[in-house]
């Protein structure tokens, strides 16, 4: 990408973080430069409007608009086009072979730690009763998986593997099976985590009473949440989850 580009470094991390999750870079045949879009259901409504916030060096006075459900859920959509601009359209040649997106390292090497916020605020769970986590990376082949654990591994120190998505599925999925792994790509995203819905997904849950509040005292800390609210989504998830076991 130009040394010279006007798009600011955050602007590009939410894209090229969002290339990973919910967002995609289109280049219509009519237009001469690229736009940004971001897709997200409406009870994702305060996560959305948090990323279009960060958006406005590229965005016109109306960039989002309501959509109704498209049949595959009952919830609307809320879509956010960006301008078509020449900045956006360096970042769509550097991340796609003709229409279609290719992950290579000479991008993800442009990442950063909100990069990787919001490749797993969109995408990214934590899972196995709260220490092991997966990114649903369904729609990207395996060999660019592959890639992107490759890079998880060298540039951040985060121990990821492709596996598939169930048992028996064609599908593939990025897998963190490693704790340590796991809080350590959280410790990195914390900072950022600035929406109060997003917390669950950077929640460790503990049998250890005192391990748990250290990881409650730190989200608060790095996140500038109050304590007493990141507890409340502690007991939530903690209630959901016994809820699901006696299922």
């Amino acid at each position: 990408m130009s040394k010279n580009s006007s798009l600011s470094e955050e602007v590009r991390a939410v894209i090229l973080g969002s290339l990973l999750g919910d967002g995609s870079l289109r280049l219509h045949k009519k237009y001469q430069n690229a736009r940004f879009f971001i897709r997200h259901s409406s009870k994702q409504r305060e996560y959305f409007l948090w990323k279009v916030s960060l958006l406005r060096e590229i965005s016109g006075e109306k960039c989002w608009i309501e959509q109704s459900p498209d049949g595959w859920s009952s919830n609307t959509k809320l879509l956010y086009q960006s301008k078509a601009l020449p900045e956006i359209t360096e970042l769509y040649k550097l991340t796609h072979s003709g229409q279609n997106l290719r992950v290579r390292r000479k991008w993800l090497n442009l990442m950063t730690p909100l990069s990787l916020a919001i490749m797993w605020m969109d995408d990214g769970s934590i899972i196995g009763n709260g220490r092991r986590g997966v990114i649903c990376t369904d729609r990207i082949p395996y060999d660019e998986q592959l890639i992107i654990c490759k890079y998880l591994s060298k540039v951040w120190g985060v121990k990821a593997r492709v596996g598939m998505k169930s048992r028996g599925s064609a599908a593939c999925r990025i897998w963190i099976r490693s704790a340590e792994s796991l809080k350590r790509l959280l410790r990195i995203i914390l900072p950022y985590v600035k929406v109060e819905s997003m917390l669950p997904k950077v929640l460790l849950i503990y049998r250890d009473a005192h391990a748990q509040k250290r990881w409650a005292s730190e989200v608060a800390s790095a996140t500038g949440f109050p304590e007493e609210t990141v507890w409340r989504y502690i007991e939530e998830k903690k209630l959901r989850w016994r809820s699901q076991m006696k299922i």
